[in-house]
């Protein structure tokens, strides 16, 4: 039709360097093109035994009750919030971004009393500070692992222990940081973590891979949880192993049966790359594009022990109009990268250094795309990250 966009050809010109969602691998999109099956097929059944074993590796846990709810990263959120969280608890909740506060008001809706411990944004909090608010008594604390509003990674040092000592649950929101940047859910002592699909494991969105301690899951039942399509009750009995003599799986809702074809590849390319190889890349990847950004007077807003790698944020001259770049940078170069948020609106870039995306190949293209944007020889800013990946 006359005056129509081409929309593949303008999808297949993005490069996706922002706060997500990510590029995604050619693998990634053959196994989402992949013919649709039934959400009770027995094939459906074994890939979601094969996709858990996966997802239970990359978060470094052994806990059965691991699994992706349909839905972003957001519906992970929620599934957290109505099965563990029951109107008059006590919860602590760190707030140092969007996505903190994002969780204070979802806890504020679910009825819980919420103490906020909360830190600048672009800062991490104090672990002790989050500590001591747990000496009043609390049901749960949580934390943002990876906050991606900022590019700030918040320290879980000593987080469990305490939680364990008061009864608490530890609940975390590993959307930005998983596979990324170094998690061990079970060493950190995290009774129950959400993350999305479409970050650093490099999948479309629409799944949020999720998983549940023991301690966790004996809490379940007991609140009453006020969401169906949330309750983690019905979906675990979903996503329950068949095997001769148990209970078969129980029907709860039809799947995204292709975006799990999609996640399970995904996860594939991540375990084949392995641990510590791929946080090591990450960190060189933050490091290299950060070194190059300070050239170009783009200096990292986090301070370096609390620095994010798989976000880069970085704060950009007063003389400089960010939205006016970024939009030449998207509809000129096809790169998309992101701007603040909250009270670093208009202040900040957020730029995403994940999976894919953390390689020489794309950074190169940015730093050569921006250089010209602000007028600016990119020789050196090309040598730093050429050095950076050295």
């Amino acid at each position: 039709m006359p005056g129509m966009t081409d929309l593949t050809l303008t999808a297949t010109e993005r490069l996706l360097l922002g706060s997500g969602p990510s590029p995604v691998p050619e693998r990634v999109l053959t196994a989402l093109s992949r013919p649709t099956i039934g959400h009770l097929d027995p094939v459906f059944g074994e890939l979601m035994e094969q996709m858990k074993a996966r997802l239970r590796a990359v978060l470094d846990t052994e806990n059965h009750a691991t699994l992706a709810i349909s839905g972003t990263g957001s519906a992970g959120m929620e599934a957290m919030v109505v099965n563990f969280v029951v109107p008059g608890d006590r919860v602590v909740c760190g707030v140092n971004g969007l996505f903190g506060l994002r969780m204070a008001d979802a806890l504020t809706r679910q009825g819980a009393i919420v103490e906020r411990v909360a830190a600048e944004w672009g800062r991490a909090i104090d672990p002790a500070r989050l500590i001591d608010a747990l000496a009043g008594g609390a049901s749960a604390l949580f934390v943002v692992h990876g906050e991606t509003s900022t590019g700030v990674c918040q320290p879980l040092d000593g987080l469990g222990a305490a939680c364990a000592e008061h009864d608490a649950l530890l609940l975390v929101d590993c959307v930005t940081s998983l596979a990324g940047h170094e998690l061990h859910v079970d060493a950190a002592g995290i009774d129950v973590a959400f993350s999305g699909s479409q970050k650093c494991i490099n999948c479309p969105p629409g799944l949020a891979p999720f998983t549940l301690s023991p301690k966790a899951a004996e809490r379940l039942g007991k609140g009453n949880c006020r969401s169906w399509y949330f309750d983690l009750d019905a979906i675990l009995g979903y996503w329950r192993e068949s095997t001769p003599g148990a209970a078969p799986r129980s029907y709860h809702h039809t799947a995204p049966i292709n975006m799990l074809f999609a996640l399970d590849e995904s996860l594939a390319i991540v375990l084949e790359e392995g641990y510590p190889a791929r946080w090591e890349r990450h960190a060189r990847a933050h490091q290299a594009l950060r070194g190059a950004l300070s050239l170009l007077g783009l200096e990292r807003l986090a301070p370096a022990a609390e620095a994010l790698n798989p976000l880069l944020a970085v704060s950009v001259p007063d003389v400089v109009d960010e939205a006016a770049v970024r939009r030449e940078l998207l509809l000129d170069h096809g790169i998309e990268i992101s701007g603040g948020l909250g009270p670093l609106a208009g202040k900040i870039w957020r730029i995403g250094v994940m999976g894919i995306g953390a390689e020489l190949a794309p950074q190169r293209r940015l730093v050569s795309a921006l250089s010209e944007i602000l007028g600016r020889d990119p020789h050196d800013p090309l040598a730093a990250l050429e050095l950076g990946w050295a």
